[in-house]
């Protein structure tokens, strides 16, 4: 991992330096094919920078056995799917996580990314089981995580957290936590202790309307001070109480993460939405137009979207 840059350096030079990638494209939205578990056809106003990365989301392959405890049974949401997704967002990078629907099977997540090829890598799901030379393979292939879904629990559990981080240290990859806020603040020391980079779902699962005076949002920035968590701006419809399109309560908290460490934020659709209805999903260009809001200078956006990703994932 690279070292950390003094925030006050990093945005004294994003503040002096607007880039030419990327930007807000003030000209009308023109209408895309409409991509599958995605309301709404209109591209986005915000243009994507070059090797943009979307940082969380799912493939569902029916042609993979789903684990007999899962909670979650989306249907097929395809590598097919998501191009068309990546056509109407414009991001070009990806990265594919395991979800809890296959358990510790990672198979439909590795067929996914050597499909999609040198833009995607992935985050696996393990348990204690897993041995040295599994690690390594998955290195390999393309994975460059392990994830602890401990919202929908099942395959791994908060005690494992420890053990395998230290494991996957060695390889260069972080562990991937998606945990109540609550919880977080009831398991700051675990956190702290952990020997490997964090990555922080969903926001750290802020709950609102509490929001930036919540515990949990002030024990984040802390483990950001330390230099090796980072957090995932992504699914702001799972917390928020005031809702589309501008999700404000949660914008909030996304903003002020961007304000205090832009240097360790990426940036994520979580398509296709899995804990949201089929006939309520989100639509995918205002979600990625909140970045506008968020990340109002070029830079600062830059950042977020391609530079953050290829330290974080190991892209060429």
């Amino acid at each position: 991992m690279t070292a950390s840059i003094p925030r006050r350096v990093l945005l004294r030079a994003m503040g002096a330096t607007v880039m030419a990638a990327g930007g807000l494209d003030r000209s009308p939205a023109q209408a895309q094919q409409p991509a599958p578990w995605s309301s709404g056809t209109e591209a986005p106003k915000l243009k994507a920078p070059p090797n943009a990365c979307d940082c969380h989301m799912h493939i569902y392959d029916s042609r993979f056995p789903v684990a007999p405890n899962a909670k979650f049974r989306p249907a097929d949401a395809t590598i097919d799917d998501y191009r068309l997704l990546q056509k109407r967002i414009g991001t070009t990078r990806n990265v594919v996580v395991t979800p809890s629907t296959y358990g510790t099977d990672n198979s439909c997540t590795l067929d996914a990314i050597a499909r999609l090829g040198a833009t995607a890598r992935g985050v696996a799901v393990v348990d204690a089981s897993v041995t040295d030379a599994e690690l390594k393979r998955l290195d390999r292939l393309g994975m460059r995580a392990i994830r602890f879904n401990l919202v929908v629990t099942g395959a791994t559990t908060l005690d494992m957290v420890e053990p395998l981080s230290k494991r996957v240290n060695d390889l260069g990859w972080h562990v991937e936590i998606q945990l109540p806020g609550d919880e977080i603040a009831g398991n700051a020391d675990l956190l702290q202790r952990l020997p490997s980079p964090i990555v922080l779902d969903h926001m750290g699962r802020i709950p609102e309307p509490a929001g930036v005076d919540h515990p949990a949002f002030g024990l984040i920035l802390k483990f950001i001070d330390r230099g090796r968590t980072w957090v995932k701006l992504s699914s702001a419809y799972q917390d928020s109480k005031s809702g589309p399109p501008a999700y404000g309560d949660v914008s909030k908290v996304a903003r002020a993460y961007v304000h205090a460490a832009p240097e360790r934020m990426i940036w994520g659709s979580d398509w296709p939405h899995p804990t949201e209805r089929a006939d309520a999903k989100p639509d995918d260009a205002v979600l990625f137009d909140l970045m506008a809001d968020w990340a109002p200078e070029d830079a600062v956006r830059n950042r977020i979207l391609v530079d953050n990703p290829a330290t974080l994932y190991r892209f060429e």
